[in-house]
């Protein structure tokens, strides 16, 4: 089954997951060909190896709190805060519980 994105002009619910925060798997929810936002759900622990992605994004905590690492510094992140990286940036997250967060990458053109 192909995934479904929302379309522009479509509300999107970001609400914290609460309860269902275990049930949830890392989703896309939009995707266009300038802008992408993904849900990320990450459990008590759980970390995103060191990556990069072509365009800026932003990290959004939705809930729990997660640590940012960049060549430039550690970051925890807390639920309600968020942070941009430049594009090309190099980072890794690490869960420091269950944790849910809104990404959103400018796509390279």
């Amino acid at each position: 089954m192909a995934l479904v994105h929302a379309q522009p002009l479509d509300v999107i619910n970001v609400q914290p997951l609460g309860t269902r925060l275990g049930e949830v798997k890392t989703h896309s929810l939009l995707k266009t060909g300038k802008l992408q936002l993904m849900r990320v759900v990450l459990a008590a622990g759980q970390s995103m190896p060191e990556h990069h992605v072509s365009g800026e994004i932003t990290i959004q905590c939705l809930e729990g709190e997660v640590l940012v690492s960049t060549p430039r510094r550690e970051q925890a992140l807390k639920t309600g805060e968020m942070m941009a990286l430049p594009a090309h940036e190099p980072h890794a997250l690490q869960a420091r519980g269950e944790a849910s967060l809104l990404v959103t990458i400018l796509l390279h053109q």
